[in-house]
């Protein structure tokens, strides 16, 4: 991307968006091999330090730069950071911070091929020696090139000094690390022409590739560069400086596969009060606590990896408990709040994994302790009534429908023997009947 970026600016293009190799398509076509190393800031690629002769490519690869058309980001730390320029008339011009919001950086952060806009401010990269933009942009957020916004003349035709947009991007989202159970741990993997790709790197430049891919993924410093298999993808070297991956050279030779393990391996736990009786509301501050009532500080974390445990720290003091993570979580039980209890609590995760010992800590709770409206002693016992008549008046309830259903079956059973006997007994008397007119017939 150095080389692609002083192409950029000989053409008067503006940043390198990307940089890839493909054949070349036309039969016999042939091209030229430059042993040039750029540091990126030169205006042309013959200002480059040549490493030897040009010679002739034998027509299977070409490199192919892609560069913003109409936008670019100057004198910044990366390709993704810098003040904001237009293209007008051609010749490029400063945008005015009164003129540039977040739906306009959206757009221009797409456009140079980084990722989300982390940083807007005017006179963040210098004022600029040309002219200033006098168009106001009307993005929407959801374009992909700046040249696809509306455009409206400015409301003011001054731009006091200091107030040039500079806008700093996040990093592409085109480098992973895989099958090392987080984010910040496993194999190096480049998204490049629609596929991702094996990263590989020699062995006297795997900590500055590493490096370099720690600080993309925002994952802290390298803890560890465990060896890796051989693999035929890309070769990347870089100095250990560069922002990103993209901004390192890469071959296509057969090197050791990379595997990165960063600092910032475990993700930030969570910390959380909770309390059964009630006593805890929230405050201005933060959670407030009752004096006297019991409360549990809650420590978890996402399930990356089992085991490890959970320091609790209270700022301000040496008062620290530590218990082993179970289900990735646990709970330190405080039985009577007083006064000692108020001030800021954090968790720290502990854990060894990878030969090394990782650590991370949550953001802070601040506890404030306050006087209970009605004493506690007289809170729990209303409590514990409460309590005891809700179940009370429950099984009533439940218990007596039931009797009377029970009572109701009886009746109905009594009702159907009784029923049943006087069939009987009628059926009897029929048949008796019946006899006796039987006999009287045979008598006649």
């Amino acid at each position: 991307m150095r080389e692609a970026n002083v192409v950029c600016r000989e053409l008067d293009c503006g940043n390198p968006v990307a940089e890839s190799r493909g054949r070349l398509v036309e039969y016999e076509r042939i091209g030229v091999i430059l042993y040039s190393i750029c540091r990126g800031n030169e205006s042309s690629i013959r200002q480059c330090v040549n490493r030897g002769d040009s010679g002739v490519c034998d027509g299977k690869y070409y490199h192919h730069v892609t560069c913003s058309e109409s936008v670019r980001l100057v004198d910044g730390a990366g390709l993704c950071s810098g003040r904001v320029e237009v293209k007008s008339n051609q010749s490029w011009a400063s945008v005015c911070e009164a003129d540039f919001d977040q739906q306009d950086a959206e757009v221009v952060c797409r456009d140079v091929g980084c990722g989300a806009p982390a940083a807007l401010q005017g006179g963040l990269y210098g004022e600029g020696e040309g002219q200033t933009w006098d168009k106001e942009f009307q993005c929407k957020g959801n374009e992909s090139l700046l040249l696809d916004c509306d455009i409206s003349d400015r409301e003011n035709n001054t731009c006091l000094p200091g107030n040039a947009v500079g806008l700093t991007c996040s990093e592409p989202d085109d480098v992973r690390l895989v099958g090392g159970g987080s984010r910040c741990a496993g194999g190096v993997e480049w998204y490049d022409q629609g596929e991702w790709r094996t990263v590989g790197a020699e062995d006297e430049d795997q900590r500055n590739v590493a490096a370099v891919v720690c600080r993309q993924l925002g994952c802290g410093s390298t803890v560890s560069v465990p060896p890796g298999n051989t693999t035929r993808e890309f070769r990347v070297y870089c100095s250990g400086s560069e922002s990103s991956l993209r901004e390192c050279r890469r071959m296509y030779y057969l090197h050791p596969e990379l595997t990165v393990i960063c600092s910032d391996l475990l993700v930030q736990p969570d910390i959380f009060l909770t309390d059964p009786m009630g006593g805890v509301f929230r405050g201005h501050q933060g959670p407030e606590m009752f004096r006297g009532y019991n409360f549990t500080i809650t420590c978890s974390t996402q399930p990356q990896y089992p085991g490890g445990s959970f320091l609790l720290t209270f700022t301000g003091s040496n008062r620290t408990q530590i218990q082993p993570a179970f289900n990735h979580s646990a709970a330190f039980l405080f039985p009577a709040a007083d006064d000692s209890h108020q001030g800021n609590y954090s968790c720290v995760y502990d854990n060894y994994v990878f030969s090394h010992s990782f650590s991370s800590e949550s953001e802070l709770l601040s506890l404030t302790i306050t006087a209970s409206p009605l004493p506690a002693f007289i809170i729990r016992h209303v409590v514990v009534l409460l309590i005891l008549l809700t179940t009370i008046t429950t099984s009533y309830l439940y218990y007596k429908p039931t009797r009377r259903q029970k009572r109701v079956n009886r009746v109905s059973s009594m009702d159907l023997y009784v029923n049943a006997m006087e069939m009987v007994s009628l059926s009897s008397r029929a048949e008796a009947g019946l006899g006796e007119e039987r006999t009287a017939q045979g008598t006649e």
